[in-house]
């Protein structure tokens, strides 16, 4: 057994599409209060850097007058010396509706600050948005067809005019060029021309240069390259290679932030039929800060799609991608604690079309309330609600909080191109919510859940109070498809995990 676990260990698949925490799902949604306003933002980040995000809030109430925007780093200096904001446009269909838009200039570590007016006074928030660029977008054909006309055209303009100049520039009304003039204009002329094929040859240089410089920068923004290599049958190390590479570099593993008191959030998806999910929370090997390790429970054989969510002290959200084989399933007499969890069940596209409902063992059920004749659309902005009942199908009233949060939930896409880990709170990480909250009070202490109430969405930190039988996920499906949405709460000690499908148009 163990040797052939061994024989399995494999180099990790990073996905090209990763660039960080939400693998193929870059669009921020968040949810909470800018003092007396509650607001749901959504910021659609743009392909490139430079480029411009579209930023999108929604009120709960009609008492919002005026939102104002204003970007700035996550930490450092700059996150505390906002520029002048820019005022959102409110729109006439929707008073509750305001946009904006803002340039993103850096990749990096950002965050948006709202600033809103209104009935009841002022209030901030401050979402974080991680910014990187996506992708080099080519340029259109039609575009380059007129540049390179017009770059011909000034070209051979230039050359005419020096050829010109020097044959008849000092000629009177009626005069003729002299030979000499003649010889003089054809030299000038051979001359210019290289001079612009040397000109156009230095931008064409330059040209690549950049290109490839801001290819460097879309490289880094992919997750490093990791191995993974069993140990006794059942201990995995998961370990970021030092290869020289960037990304190692620029990334310091030493200073990575708790998101949610775990340095990793772990995810083992079976595929392709998504009919098995590991929640896991490996820890740090001391004095190795680039190796995590965790004690697998018992696991069948098959395939499996690894995620690994970290933060890094900038509060930059990261996840790792890679898949790997069991040959054999893993008996282990390691159990399940604390916040890890285990779910077993139908493969996607199994569960009846519509289904609304995921039954646990002892007869309680989680109810995924929606109405099944409104279809799911790609790239809109919604809430995913959630409720707890039990047998007797009356709300639960034993909820604990899972993590600080009312619940957990991960979004998976039948392909695995889009995987998103979200909270009450939105996509955002935990771990960058606390550095916003910190820098929108000026370095005061962290007051997370200071005011604020758990039920739902509204929640954002560690609630004092509790824990209602429904819980709400703010998000918006990146792209068409089939998708899995895991759910998990944590009721009277035990976390509890519920499957739903969805098909997204």
């Amino acid at each position: 057994m163990r040797n052939r676990l061994l024989k399995a260990s494999v180099i990790f698949c990073l996905a090209s599409q990763c660039a960080f925490a939400h693998v193929g799902s870059p669009d921020i949604y968040c949810e909470g209060d800018a003092g007396p306003y509650h607001l749901f933002v959504t910021v659609r980040v743009p392909q490139v850097i430079p480029g411009v995000a579209e930023v999108q809030v929604r009120s709960q109430s009609n008492d919002v007058q005026t939102v104002r925007l204003v970007l700035l780093t996550l930490t450092g200096p700059g996150s505390n010396l906002p520029p002048t904001p820019d005022l959102a446009e409110h729109s006439k269909q929707a008073p509750q509706f305001f946009v904006g838009n803002l340039w993103l200039m850096q990749s990096g570590a950002l965050q948006v600050r709202i600033l809103v007016d209104g009935s009841k006074g002022r209030g901030e928030l401050s979402v974080p948005v991680p910014s990187f660029a996506q992708s080099t977008l080519p340029m259109q054909k039609p575009l380059a067809a007129v540049l390179i006309a017009l770059m011909l055209f000034l070209s051979l303009s230039l050359i005419s005019i020096v050829r010109a100049s020097v044959r008849q520039g000092s000629l009177g009304p009626g005069k003729t060029p002299a030979p000499s003039n003649l010889t003089r204009s054809r030299v000038m002329a051979a001359i210019t021309t290289l001079v612009v094929v040397l000109v156009l040859y230095a931008g064409r240089a330059w040209w690549t240069a950049e290109a490839r410089a801001y290819q460097t920068g879309v490289d880094f923004f992919k997750p490093p390259e990791a191995k993974i290599t069993f140990e006794n049958g059942h201990r995995i190390l998961i370990q970021v290679r030092e290869q020289g590479d960037k990304w190692h570099h620029r990334v310091k593993l030493d200073g990575l932030l708790p998101d949610h008191n775990h340095l990793m959030h772990l995810f083992l998806i079976r595929a392709p039929g998504l009919d098995g999910m590991w929640h896991l929370h490996p820890d740090a090997v001391e004095g190795r800060e680039d190796v995590f390790v965790e004690e697998l429970p018992s696991m069948p054989g098959g395939h499996y799609q690894l995620f690994a969510d970290v933060v890094d002290k900038t509060g930059f959200p990261w996840t790792l991608v890679g898949e790997f084989d069991l040959p054999d399933p893993i008996e282990s007499s390691a159990s399940l604690a604390g916040d890890d969890s285990a779910w077993s069940g139908a493969t996607i596209g199994s569960v009846p079309k519509g289904s609304s409902a995921w039954q646990f063992p002892d007869g309680s059920r989680m109810i995924w309330q929606r109405d099944g004749s409104d279809p799911l659309r790609a790239n809109t902005a919604m809430r995913l609600t959630f409720e707890i009942v039990d047998k007797d199908g009356k709300p639960a009233q034993d909820m604990e909080p899972y993590m600080g949060m009312a619940g957990h939930a991960e979004v998976v896409r039948s392909d695995l191109k889009v995987f998103a880990h979200i909270h009450p709170a939105g996509s955002v990480s935990m771990a960058a919510l606390e550095l916003a909250q910190a820098s929108l009070n000026r370095g005061a202490p962290s007051s997370m859940h200071d005011g604020m109430t758990l039920p739902m969405s509204r929640s954002v930190g560690v609630p004092s109070v509790a824990v209602p039988p429904q819980v709400t996920f703010p998000y918006g499906f990146p792209q068409p498809g089939k998708y899995r949405i895991f759910v998990q709460v944590k009721r009277a000690g035990r976390v509890l995990t519920a499957a739903f499908d969805a098909h997204v148009q």
